[in-house]
């Protein structure tokens, strides 16, 4: 691991560990320019890209951290820049030490703890937003909840200013789809997930009426009641879509009143959830983002909070890293057979990223393949033990740092985080990403400050700063932790002045459609 905890990153180039044989490029390099050591570069460097320290043999390791992120695709000289056309994927064997390395986190006693404002809510747990939440069983009534939804406009809101929004949540399924079994338990589970979220205040939940996920076996295969709080509505008993919309539109200003009598008070950062998310990678995010937004998730667990990890395939290739560290050898068993399942069941011949070949914009930005890509990816959960592993969008209970197996694709995980509990999101991002999940704020963290400084109105902070060398590790995750307090105490992230969200909810199609 790369040691910036208390010294800032100065000279072209960091030196990530002393038994890399590669180093990563700061800024742009010509050819002919001595980086580091007598090395002298062969060709120009792209910022990001690795510059080979010594001679590499065809079929050599290359390592990055001290990790093998490949093998030598044929000879490289010293000072040649690594690409993924000469950096080979090979999986090896590794040694999973399930729960060999764990160590207890030193948790802050509750006076101690830091706090924020937040809303309490009677399952015991705090929302960082109030919303009032219309949720779509099927994509038959998809058109219906986002009409309701759009009618309550910042006007027509005025008059409770403690309801941060109306939010539409519809999807794609919900028909067409097996009736019963785990495809059906994961979208009941994830609607259910969203209907009782920390940050909703009310549900109004929406059916067509014919469809397989009928409202009332998602009710009573998640044991909820209609109430005050959580009302159902099928448009084929009100007359259609107009009608529905109306009747809609009249139950939201029936429950506007209450949800307004929800009111922030203070609470402890054991009440933050974080959902942990990386998209638009590039090679600094492991030098930055990551790992900064990993010391938060440390910090966050001494306060007693909670840091979900997730994209299963994009922790592949580093998972002992993770299996090591498990509070039991049995937590640890359940990340490698997950990523088994994934392997040998579903991602079986096709041409996904756990199979090696990363994205198009992951490669520009500097990354040859999954594995680096994954080594990257799994700092953000910070150094702490694993304390348990979650299928996707069942309620996260353990405290500390946990991970959700969910796809690499970014809304589809994040909406299995937010039914898992996630009361925030914390992105971080290297090409550039605009993403934004209601009902969680969503905060985009750069790993550079080229793409900071372009795209500024969607950045929340600049880990940039590290490799620049104006801040720590520390200082940047100190700043991280600060941030997640000041958001859950209300201040609006980027993607919420802009409005993001309403169309990232997006449940994991994991069955047929037939």
């Amino acid at each position: 691991m790369l040691d910036t905890s208390e010294k800032q990153i100065t000279g072209p180039v960091v030196r990530l560990h002393s038994a890399d044989n590669v180093v990563v490029a700061r800024a742009p390099i010509q050819a002919g320019v001595e980086v580091v050591d007598g090395i002298i570069t062969t060709c120009p460097v792209t910022p990001g890209y690795k510059i080979a320290t010594q001679p590499i043999k065809k079929g050599d390791a290359i390592r990055k951290y001290n990790v093998i992120i490949g093998y030598a695709d044929s000879d490289i000289e010293t000072g040649t820049m690594l690409e993924n056309h000469n950096v080979m994927f090979h999986e090896g064997q590794k040694d999973y030490r399930f729960g060999r390395d764990y160590k207890p986190i030193k948790m802050l006693p509750e006076a101690e703890r830091a706090t924020f404002k937040g809303y309490m809510r009677e399952d015991g747990r705090a929302g960082t937003r109030n919303f009032i939440a219309i949720m779509s069983t099927v994509n038959c009534s998809a058109t219906v909840v986002q009409a309701i939804a759009n009618h309550f406009t910042e006007e027509r809101l005025a008059a409770f200013p403690n309801i941060d929004g109306v939010a539409a949540f519809s999807h794609h399924l919900g028909c067409g789809m097996e009736q019963t079994g785990e495809a059906m338990d994961l979208l009941h589970r994830t609607l259910a997930g969203y209907i009782t979220h920390p940050n909703v205040a009310g549900a109004l939940v929406i059916g067509l009426g014919c469809e397989r996920c009928q409202i009332g076996g998602l009710l009573g295969a998640q044991k909820l009641t209609p109430g005050p709080r959580l009302r159902t509505m099928i448009m084929q008993d009100e007359g259609g879509t107009r009608a529905s919309i109306v009747k809609g539109i009249r139950e939201v200003e029936d429950m506007l009143p209450e949800a307004n009598k929800c009111v922030r008070t203070t609470v402890t950062a054991s009440h933050i959830m974080v959902g942990l998310q990386c998209g638009g990678s590039d090679s600094f995010s492991s030098i930055t983002a990551n790992p900064a937004l990993g010391r938060a998730v440390d910090i966050l667990a001494t306060h007693g909070g909670t840091g979900i990890l997730s994209e299963t395939p994009e922790v592949y290739g580093v998972e002992h890293t993770l299996t090591c560290r498990a509070a039991t050898p049995e937590i640890g068993k359940k990340l490698v057979e997950r990523l088994r399942w994934w392997k040998e069941e579903y991602c079986v011949g096709r041409d996904v990223q756990i199979n090696g070949k990363v994205s198009p914009g992951n490669q520009k930005g500097g990354l040859a393949n999954i594995t680096e890509k994954s080594l990257g990816s799994s700092m953000k959960g910070g150094t702490g033990p694993m304390m348990e592993v979650y299928e996707y969008a069942h309620k996260v209970e353990t405290k500390g740092f946990v991970f959700m197996d969910t796809p690499g694709y970014d809304p589809v995980s994040a909406t299995g985080q937010i039914a898992g509990g996630a009361n925030m999101i914390a992105f971080t991002t290297g090409r550039g990403s605009c993403f934004g999940a209601k009902p969680a704020p969503s905060l985009k963290l750069a790993s550079n400050s080229i793409m900071y400084n372009r795209m500024i109105e969607d950045m929340d902070i600049n880990c940039g700063e590290i490799v620049d060398g104006t801040a720590t590790l520390d200082e940047m995750g100190e700043a991280i932790f600060q941030l997640f307090l000041d958001t859950a105490s209300g201040k609006e992230t980027k993607s919420e002045v802009l409005n993001l969200g309403l169309h990232e909810f997006v449940p994991w199609q994991i069955g047929i459609v037939g």
